[in-house]
């Protein structure tokens, strides 16, 4: 670097210094730096010209409008632009076809059927409600001990509640009954609106049980029955009082004897009168038979929204997977258009517990709860309640380990469940992962959410093994369920292989808590002993 550069350098690093920080000389001038000057302790630099001033000319800068003009006016200019603008517009309706072609050789969605709220989840009965939950300490289950236990049926994923019957009712007595009366033992008008209206909150529908001669054994509907006419005009304006009340629908018990089946189209007719937009009213036929000849012959005569009866109890308390595969199929069919619904146990046949082994317990909510149609529980049945042998009273609800579990505050002398073990009350169930009650909310939930399993398609799949039942559940482009259940006692090899299955699908849910997550091969699939299974996979176009 020249001593002139430096000293050029030296006089700039100067100038930016702080005034409080450069020199203060008494010269005017160096004759190191050039001209400086110097003023009150300021600097001043004189920095050279640079040397390209003086070849200004060769500097390029660009051409002007005028010879733009006349560039952009030439014919090769002029082609140019034209093909560049038919290029982009021949891109662009290209681009619009493709996407024309895509989206009308892609699949549609199949229109969803049109389903109303019991349709969408399960059913879940309190009939006997004197045995589920005591709120005044008088040993007797009340409308208010429902309404404190609001927040476990929540939790339950259910979308009803069947409640009593709650009129008042002399047995075999139509003079002392009335139909529009709340027994006093189960509460008041105003209690019942109160657990109406905690029930709306939790999105709960409230179904209540009208059958009228509920404490004693003469059926009502028979022709035989004295003054079955004036029975009939009183059944009409108790149906139009509860449902003016707030109910979401009405529940008819022992509909097998009817003399008229044009009873039902009346009563048909008030629940569709009082429905309205997001507020439909059900009316449910059930009947106590098992027979499935009966069942099947009122199944499409009946003009009630849901049929339902203890038919798969009739299946016997350890049947075969042929048995079970069969009596499936046969109501499907006999059901034709009606929509299905599927029960153990009812009101006068017992809790689940009572009437199948214990061993296929997880596998009858399996079985509940993946079928096409409507599941119905009864209170309890979720934690494995069961009536006591030679017992004739109604097992009470098992909801914790303090004194008569939680049901009643009240000293009662005696036993006040099916079992004394404390590992079936809802404490400890809800507790426990693996529990019967957890099962039960997981497949709940999963039936009030999946569309395969809420409308989809049923398919018996044929059986492989005597003792093993499949059947796959799908809906359009949504993720499809297959269900393999095996009712042995033992561990079962199930080679599984259809055009409709992958080779591998992944485990939704097991009766086995022990069973771990993840894929299986459905060439080579074992099932432990009374092992349900619930796996998906996706839809593939």
């Amino acid at each position: 670097m020249s001593q002139d550069a430096e000293v050029d350098m030296k006089e700039v690093e100067l100038n930016e210094m702080e005034p409080e920080k450069q020199p203060m000389t008494g010269s005017p001038s160096s004759p190191a730096s050039g001209s400086l000057g110097e003023k009150n302790g300021m600097v001043k630099v004189k920095v050279p010209e640079e040397d390209g001033e003086a070849d200004a000319g060769t500097k390029f800068t660009g051409l002007s409008k005028e010879e733009l003009l006349q560039v952009a006016g030439t014919p090769g200019w002029v082609r140019t632009r034209w093909a560049l603008l038919i290029l982009f517009w021949l891109g662009w309706l290209g681009m619009l076809a493709g996407a024309i072609v895509i989206i009308v050789q892609a699949p549609r969605c199949k229109e969803l059927p049109p389903q109303e709220w019991w349709h969408k989840g399960g059913i879940y009965r309190i009939q006997a409600l004197e045995a589920f939950q005591d709120s005044d300490a008088d040993g007797v289950g009340d409308l208010a001990g429902v309404e404190q236990r609001i927040d476990y049926l929540s939790s339950l994923k259910v979308k009803g509640l069947v409640i009593g019957p709650i009129h008042v009712n002399t047995p075999d007595t139509l003079a002392d009954t009335d139909l529009r009366e709340v027994d006093p033992r189960f509460g008041t008008k105003e209690t019942f609106t109160k657990l109406l209206e905690a029930a709306k909150k939790k999105s709960l529908k409230v179904i209540l049980d009208l059958t009228p001669n509920y404490r004693g054994k003469m059926p009502w509907f028979s022709q035989e029955t004295p003054r079955s006419s004036d029975f009939q005009s009183k059944m009409k304006a108790a149906l139009e009082f509860w449902l003016e009340f707030g109910v979401a629908g009405i529940q008819m018990e022992g509909v097998e004897k009817l003399n008229d089946s044009q009873l039902l189209v009346e009563w048909k007719n008030l629940t569709s009168q009082y429905s309205s937009d997001g507020n439909a009213r059900v009316l449910i036929a059930e009947m106590g038979q098992q027979d499935s000849w009966q069942i099947f012959s009122l199944l499409n005569e009946t003009s009630a929204d849901l049929l339902v009866s203890p038919y798969l109890a009739g299946l016997g308390q350890e049947p075969s997977g042929e048995k079970v595969e069969n009596a499936i199929r046969e109501y499907i069919q006999a059901s034709g258009e009606k929509w299905p619904s599927w029960s153990v146990g009812g009101p006068r046949t017992g809790h689940m517990a009572s009437l199948v082994k214990e061993r296929l317990l997880r596998l009858y909510h399996m079985l509940l709860f993946t079928l096409p149609g409507t599941p119905f529980t009864n209170y309890g049945d979720e934690i494995g309640l069961q009536e006591l042998p030679g017992q004739s009273s109604t097992p009470h609800m098992l909801w914790n380990d303090s004194a008569n579990f939680g049901f009643s505050s009240k000293s009662l002398f005696q036993s006040v469940g099916g079992s004394s073990s404390s590992n079936i009350t809802v404490k400890a169930q809800s507790e426990d992962r693996s529990s019967l009650l957890s099962l039960f909310r997981h497949l709940s939930e999963l039936r009030g959410k999946e569309r395969s399993l809420l409308h989809g398609e049923f398919m018996m799949l044929p059986g492989v093994v005597p003792d093993v039942c499949i059947y796959l559940r799908s809906w359009d482009q949504n993720k499809r369920f297959l269900v393999v259940l095996n009712l042995a006692g033992n561990s079962s090899s199930v080679p599984i292989s259809h055009s409709l299955l992958p080779p591998e699908a992944t485990v939704e849910l097991s009766t086995d808590p022990q069973r771990q997550e993840g894929q299986l091969a459905l060439k080579d699939l074992t099932l432990k002993p009374s092992e349900g299974l619930l796996l998906h996979f996706p839809y593939v176009a």
